[in-house]
């Protein structure tokens, strides 16, 4: 494989294979979105501002043809091939490591663009972040030294999240305990363990597509058996959630669909560059830590992009 289609970075990249899309013209050309969540999982408007920036507007000089998983991975191949069908221009696979698969596999010559993030391959970026994650949580909670981190036994980068969460907890002193869950009856079934068991005393929630669409079921049960929680998004503590620290996902979706215009405009996608975000933001939640008897340090205030009263 080579090293540009191999790459999966918290940015933007463009996947083609030997063989380019042909740069047929249309005064109204077809994009697709793939997506292995549900309409209500992600915010495409970061999308839309980012090709309207770009001169492209949906329902005008564009059409953007939608196909969602429901968080089904088995649907994604049926899918992508929907999209191949349709002769979409170039497909935008959200969020998932299964549908930009689904779309490669689905065609080698229609352009997919893809905004995603957990590992590269040629470093690890998640080690750092999930570092970050557990140094922040630790500043906020100084006697906490066991954390939990959710992640979703279905997801192809299991092994790797185990693996850089435990290297990061480990620098910083700590211990991590990996938590599977992959079903709505997992995760509810996993908070009352842990209310009940009061061993783990904080979580990292990693930045699986199924937990993104799942923000305010765990903001809510983190809440309610009072586990303090940091999440990857920032769309996640506006849900309910403690606090935040990752990319800027309104960041690397615009990123995306420049790509995307760039692609409609006549440019080789073999010719663009692979971009990371280098947005990553922190998001506190006042109101969520007056619940949980919790105190922001004055620092992690002033270093804070927001704060929710």
């Amino acid at each position: 494989m080579r090293r540009r289609e191999f790459i999966v970075g918290f940015g933007t990249l463009v996947v083609v294979s030997a063989r380019l899309v042909s740069a047929q013209q249309s005064d109204r050309p077809v994009i697709g979105i793939l997506s292995f969540g549900t309409p209500t999982s992600y915010d495409l408007e970061a999308y839309r501002e980012g090709l309207k920036e770009a001169g492209y507007v949906e329902g005008q000089n564009l059409a953007i043809e939608y196909r969602f998983a429901n968080d089904d991975p088995f649907r994604l191949s049926e899918l992508a091939s929907d999209l191949v069908r349709s002769r979409v221009r170039v497909i935008v696979a959200v969020a998932s490591g299964l549908a930009v698969r689904a779309a490669k596999d689905a065609t080698n010559a229609i352009p997919v663009v893809f905004g995603y993030g957990n590992i590269t391959g040629v470093i690890s970026l998640a080690e750092a972040l999930y570092g970050k994650q557990l140094g922040i949580m630790h500043e906020l909670l100084p006697h906490a030294i066991h954390f939990g981190v959710l992640a979703n036994p279905n997801s192809t980068l299991r092994e790797l999240i185990v693996k850089d969460t435990q290297t990061a907890a480990s620098a910083l002193g700590l211990t991590v305990e990996i938590l599977d869950a992959g079903s709505d009856d997992d995760i509810d079934a996993l908070f009352k363990r842990l209310g009940e068991e009061k061993q783990v005393q904080a979580m990292l929630i990693t930045n699986d597509p199924f937990f993104i669409g799942r923000r305010e079921r765990l903001a809510a049960l983190a809440a309610r058996y009072a586990l303090p929680s940091i999440y990857p998004f920032r769309e996640m503590a506006e849900a309910g959630g403690l606090l935040s620290y990752g990319p800027s996902l309104a960041s690397r979706d615009r990123q995306a669909a420049l790509y995307v215009a760039r692609i409609l405009k006549g440019e080789s996608p073999a010719d663009l560059p692979v971009v990371q975000v280098n947005k990553f933001e922190l998001v506190i939640n006042q109101k969520v830590a007056k619940a949980l008897g919790l105190s922001f340090p004055n620092s992690m205030q002033l270093l804070a992009d927001e704060v929710i009263e």
